[in-house]
């Protein structure tokens, strides 16, 4: 069995704190990682969020926040963190120059067309997003590959949002499924990586794939050792700097090594067929036992416990699982001790 290479997504997403300088630098660095992609967020915050809407408590706690942006609400914080159509076309055409796919998640129809009118790729859908039947709908009929993030969603849930997606007009096929979590950081022990397996095995026309959101680069290396396809992981320049999601994200030498370690596992992976590989044929004469004369055995004289046992030879020769078909038989020639018998 093979498989097309795990896409890995460097998920920079707010991160940039709205600083376009601070957006190049994370391309910069996702490339440099070997990651094949990098995602941003892309949103009008006033079409997603009311203004008495209060932050995830995440987000309240954020490391090196100021006193206001503490107490600010999510649709202040989304203004302060949203990118015109113009800083999005700058960063698409520096991750260009950089040899990285630009990828970003829509959070509602019109950031949505505006990056399909860029020539983005893939359509990547938030956990939020999972139960909003309109905006399901016009993300299904645009025709493109889709990521859907699980998080907090039943598999009633997503069969739900997949029925929709596929009657809009995208086919399964087209649909990679994420299983994730949304507290950030996630506690280990509800990092639940068997749904991975989970999804495949629910959903077998769609590719399943991990978006991460625990500590380090652990999970992820492990989800693809599962059976994900992509994976999705936020990174951040400086873990100390304002923001929602920096502490919570890993730093570009964890992203290095993540995506080496994924490319590990790929190759690690295999077949799956259990077979000597190439590279150990060598060492089955070495490191196997053969039948060999413990003593001096004549011409003649049957093959017994007492003159034959199981010893490497370095060589090979007759394997002892052939012991009971080898005991009783005569010898067909003289042997010295230590050398490989022959039936």
């Amino acid at each position: 069995m093979s498989h097309a290479p795990v896409l890995i997504i460097a998920e920079a997403g707010v991160n940039h704190n709205g600083d376009l300088d601070i957006a190049r630098r994370l391309i910069d660095a996702a490339a440099r990682a070997g990651a094949d992609a990098v995602k941003f967020q892309t949103f009008r915050a006033d079409e997603i969020v009311t203004a008495g809407a209060q932050k995830a408590e995440y987000q309240k706690q954020a490391s090196g926040a100021t006193e206001p942006q503490r107490n600010e609400s999510q649709l202040d914080m989304l203004r302060r963190l949203e990118l015109d159509e113009t800083a999005h076309r700058l960063l698409a055409a520096h991750c260009q120059k950089q040899g990285i796919e630009f990828l970003s998640t829509p959070f509602d129809a019109h950031s949505l067309d505006m990056l399909l009118g860029m020539g983005v790729r893939i359509i990547k859908i938030p956990s939020g997003e999972i139960t909003n039947l309109p905006y399901l709908r016009q993300a299904g009929a645009k025709g493109r590959p889709v990521i859907l993030s699980t998080g907090m969603a039943t598999l009633a849930e997503i069969r739900d949002a997949v029925a929709v997606l596929e009657a809009a007009g995208t086919p399964r096929t087209a649909i990679t499924l994420l299983h994730c979590n949304t507290q950030y950081p996630t506690p280990f022990q509800d990092a639940n990586l068997l749904a991975v397996r989970t999804l495949a095995r629910e959903f077998p026309d769609c590719p399943a794939g991990y978006s991460d959101h625990t500590a380090g680069i652990a999970c992820p290396i492990a989800a693809v050792a599962l059976g994900a396809r992509v994976i999705e992981k936020h990174f951040t320049l400086d873990q100390t700097m304002p923001g929602p999601d920096h502490a919570a994200s890993i730093v570009p030498d964890e992203l290095t090594a993540m995506v080496a370690a994924i490319r590990e596992i790929e190759l690690a992976l295999g077949t799956g067929v259990k077979e000597p590989s190439d590279s150990e044929r060598a060492n089955i004469g070495i490191a196997r036992r053969y039948l060999v004369a413990t003593r001096p055995i004549r011409r003649g004289e049957p093959f017994d416990a007492t003159n034959v046992a199981a010893k490497r030879t370095g060589t090979g020769g007759v394997s002892p699982m052939r012991w009971d078909e080898i005991m009783g038989a005569p010898a067909p020639r003289d042997f010295e001790p230590g050398e490989a018998i022959e039936p």
